[in-house]
């Protein structure tokens, strides 16, 4: 298998003839998800999502893909595929279309619906194609042939594009439920055809790629919320993702069976419901769901909330419940259900959430504990399927993290591609299809770019560790003043410290050390301020370090009089 290296270079020019991808995120974790393709000087960008972040990530809102590898070539750019309406597949775009707004936005209906509306919050009116399965339409030099797929919302798309360098079919986010709620499989006579004339590059979704098997089809889901439902007799309140039209239609299902009431909470989740519902794709009973502001009318037993927060993201509504920070109060005996699978990386924040509802007597349904989610991304049995279906001459595990695409390329190599057609890359490499074989011949710059507030950018990886550390070490303001003629300390030093346990007298003891060690400095001939700054800093951070076991941020300064 082919490996990124560290060591690689910018790609050389595209050879005439040859198709190029290059991933702007998606590939070593789950989330930012863009490709960008590059035939004949032209470029074609299939979804441009967004990553939540993480613990680690003080302060950060999102993490968008970096454009820097696109951003001097925005008139190339014949069309932006979106293979389905999450977050992470769709995100991006404001941001994307802030750098050119004329980009063509091409997807189903339900998900251009979802961008249009998130687009109008950004006020941009996007210029939009809808599309549907089965069809082919040209853009540029770019024949992209739509295939319908099965995932966790309605109206995702495979994507199949062909340039005279070959085939490539993107699955996007998919799986092979057999009994889907909405009765839309994934296309696998599609599939076979595509097959038979030949996938040149298969780009597959790796999320589930270590997970044995197949994935549990959704029907399954229903019996299991209607039984949690049965059993309880105060509210209940369900968490899910805001863009998770199924399992919308399964609580709305259960709601009217046990003759509840269902109040969506939460901006996003309003949005997209009402999008949902009157498209076609939601069905809603009638008379089930009612404005929030009539919830307090109602006994608690006739009452379901449907809100956001199941990755326990901190502004989120379940996390604000579990804080006591939301106009909706959780009780004791009130019913909780995460009807999600946890991201990567969200582990401690959702079992944070759980906790905080637990301690607020709420009995808490989740994944762990009840069959309340089944996966959108297909498992290995299902990867396998659909590599003896196609027979690929090459394939690029795509979406995941790093042990997911390694797995995923694993059960190519097994069904017979052979391992030095899997090309396991990561964000930033660049890989050229010529003459029938991809391989890596490059890598472009590919960081995170944050967004922080109204800023996108401009928060860098140092100024983010400058955050953790201030949040985990804490804060030392130093201030001296110096005697220029003498070299004498005339005035401090003065010690302010944030983020400690000890009393501000614990640093009269280094005090003194300071004082000797910058009139020594100034004897030795060191009169420049910054460089008497750097040796405050040095002395307090060495008796810090020894005596607390601590590494704050040290800020000095020196003032000559």
């Amino acid at each position: 298998m082919s490996h990124p290296h560290p060591e690689l270079s910018l790609p050389p020019a595209l050879p005439a003839g040859a198709l190029r991808i290059v991933a702007l995120g998606g590939l070593g974790e789950v989330g930012r998800n863009m490709a960008v393709l590059e035939y004949d000087g032209r470029l074609l960008v299939i979804d441009c999502g967004v990553l939540f972040p993480e613990d680690n990530q003080p302060g950060v809102d999102l993490i968008l893909p970096d454009f820097d590898y696109i951003k001097d070539r925005l008139d190339d750019i014949e069309a932006i595929i979106l293979t389905h309406g999450h977050e992470d597949h769709i995100g991006a775009v404001p941001y994307l279309l802030r750098l050119r707004r004329d980009i063509p936005l091409v997807g189903s209906q339900l998900t251009l619906a979802f961008i249009s509306a998130k687009l109008k919050e950004h006020r941009i009116a996007p210029v939009t194609r809808v599309v549907k399965e089965d069809e082919t339409v040209a853009f540029g030099p770019f024949s992209c042939e739509f295939v319908a797929v099965n995932h966790s919302i309605p109206d995702a798309l495979a994507v199949a594009v062909t340039t005279g360098a070959g085939t490539v079919l993107h699955t996007g986010d998919f799986k092979m439920d057999q009994l889907p709620l909405d009765g839309r499989v994934t296309d696998l006579r599609a599939f076979a055809r595509l097959g038979e004339k030949g996938v040149d590059l298969f780009m597959v979704d790796s999320t589930n790629a270590e997970v044995p098997g197949f994935v549990t089809p959704e029907v399954e889901i229903g019996p299991v919320l209607d039984s949690v439902f049965g059993a309880s007799d105060k509210r209940i309140i369900v968490a899910s993702f805001s863009s998770h039209v199924h399992r919308v239609q399964q609580v709305l299902n259960a709601a009217h069976n046990h003759g509840r009431r269902v109040a969506l909470v939460g901006r996003s989740m309003v949005r997209n419901m009402g999008i949902a519902a009157e498209l076609g794709y939601l069905k809603v009973p009638d008379g089930v769901l009612i404005d929030l502001k009539k919830v307090d009318s109602l006994r608690d037993d006739e009452i379901v909330l449907m809100c956001t927060g199941s990755q326990g993201e901190p502004m989120a509504a379940l996390s604000r419940m579990a804080n006591g920070d939301h106009k909706v109060s959780v009780g004791h005996g009130d019913t909780v259900i995460l009807a999600s699978s946890l991201i990567p990386g969200n582990e401690n924040a959702v079992f944070r959430i759980i906790n905080g509802l637990t301690r607020l007597g709420a009995r808490v349904v989740h994944g762990g504990n009840a069959k309340v989610h089944v996966s959108g991304h297909a498992s290995a049995g299902e990867l396998i399927y659909c590599y003896n279906i196609l027979r690929p001459k090459n394939v690029m595990p795509v979406h995941g993290e790093v042990r997911h695409l390694v797995a995923n390329g694993a059960l190519a190599v097994k069904t017979g591609v052979p391992a030095d057609r899997v090309i396991l890359a990561e964000d930033g490499v660049v890989v050229d299809l010529v003459d029938g074989k991809a391989s890596v011949v490059g890598a472009v710059p590919c960081g995170y770019v944050y967004v922080d507030g109204s800023s996108v950018g401009e928060l860098t990886d140092a100024e983010l560790k400058d955050r953790q550390i201030l949040g985990e070490e804490g804060f030392i303001s130093l201030f001296a003043v110096v005697d220029s003629a003498t070299g004498k300390v005339i005035a401090g030093p003065h010690i302010l410290a944030r983020g400690f346990a000890e009393d501000d007298a614990v640093f009269e003891d280094v005090r003194p050390q300071v004082v000797q060690a910058l009139e020594d400095s100034i004897a030795g001939g060191a009169t420049d301020v910054h460089q008497l700054q750097q040796v405050m800093r040095r002395v307090v951070g060495r008796w810090v370090s020894n005596r607390l076991r601590r590494r704050p941020m040290i800020v000095p300064v020196v003032v000559e009089a």
